[in-house]
């Protein structure tokens, strides 16, 4: 290559090596290595990783019997913890606000991005959340479950959760939409509610903990494949390097904190909860239990997943083009372009250049 090529504007500050030059990096989109690389080889890290602990998840609890047994008994001890069936019993309207709330969280997507005139980017949000929702379904509809014994039908199972799918992809559609700036208060506080949202549905009785766990990941792994296919065509580069706002680490330290005892705890009374009995009849002490260990893994697997695509998204903007590229050397000079003009891409005005 000529002794003239530039390296791309905002790329990566190693040390050049053969074929890292702008013009490779005009022509091919990237270079190896690059910022738009990087951001997608972990996108696509996120997006596997997730996807095989859905596997997982899907495997151990519902596919194998002791799986389906503390299922069962988390959503039979929420009788028997007194706390939440209280709360359940003395506000009847959770119901009706949950519901308003999945509404409201969709139409504060839309108007959010719309107002900011990001529709490429509003219709990316919400195609991720519709595809999170047909994936639900059809999951729901053909995933296959083992037979109850003696019966022809299948076990009931919501699995996944379509609230928490919801919810959370709304939390994670955020990420797309709002500006960088406020993007880690405005999706951790969604999370907040995502992770609420899910708490309902199983205080509820409507789903298991395994289907809240499951709705999480399957909604992290959509948003990391869109993050990855953006990427893959070139629309992300990097935001500036700022410390964090206040309001970021008043939203973000709870949402850790929910995170990481939420996983601590639910893991820790996983154990004591998995050796239920075989049978009936269940002490009403380790149904209680496994209802709370259910909770706390449901909510830590829903803050998690919305760190990860934080993690994911720092120093990424998703809102802009690539970068323009300064061109130097004689040939631009010679087609009569100033030195301190900046062009995009790596031609010159009158086509006619040479590629050593």
């Amino acid at each position: 290559m000529a002794s003239n090529d530039r390296p791309r504007t905002g790329g990566s500050p190693r040390p050049l090596r053969a074929g890292d030059t702008w013009w490779y990096a005009a022509i091919a989109g990237e270079t190896a290595g690059s910022f738009t690389a990087r951001v997608r080889v972990r996108a696509r890290r996120g997006c596997l990783g997730a996807v095989l602990l859905l596997t997982v998840v899907y495997a151990g609890l519902v596919l194998t019997a002791t799986g389906r047994r503390w299922g069962d008994a988390a959503t039979t001890g929420r009788r028997a913890d007194t706390a939440a069936a209280g709360l359940l019993r003395d506000h009847p309207s959770l119901a009706g606000l949950t519901t308003l709330s999945l509404v409201l969280g969709c139409v504060l997507l839309l108007a959010v991005g719309l107002i900011r005139g990001r529709y490429a980017l509003t219709g990316l949000a919400a195609g991720g959340v519709v595809t999170a929702l047909a994936l639900t379904g059809l999951l729901r509809l053909y995933a296959p479950r083992p037979r109850a014994a003696g019966a022809g039908a299948l076990l009931p199972s919501g699995f996944p959760s379509a609230q928490t799918a919801l919810a959370l992809g709304v939390a994670l559609g955020l990420a797309l939409v709002v500006p960088q700036r406020l993007r880690t208060p405005a999706v951790g506080a969604a999370a907040l509610w995502a992770a609420a949202v899910g708490a309902y549905t199983l205080a509820d009785g409507r789903h298991r903990p395994g289907d809240a766990v499951a709705a999480a990941l399957l909604v992290l792994a959509v948003f990391c494949g869109l993050l990855a296919l953006r990427a893959r065509r070139g629309e992300v580069r990097p935001a500036p390097r700022r410390l964090p706002a206040p309001a970021s680490l008043l939203v973000f330290l709870p949402l850790a904190l929910v995170a990481a005892g939420g996983l601590g705890a639910g893991i820790w009374l996983l154990g004591d909860t998995l050796a239920l009995p075989a049978t009936a009849p269940y002490d009403p002490a380790e149904l209680r239990l496994a209802h709370r260990c259910g909770q706390a893994l449901a909510a830590g697997v829903t803050a998690t997943a919305a760190i990860v695509l934080l993690a994911l998204l720092r120093h990424v903007d998703v809102t802009g083009p690539p970068p323009p590229y300064r061109l130097a050397g004689p040939f631009v000079e010679a087609a009569g372009v100033p030195e301190d003009e900046e062009l995009v891409g790596p031609f010159t005005e009158d086509r006619d250049h040479e590629i050593s």
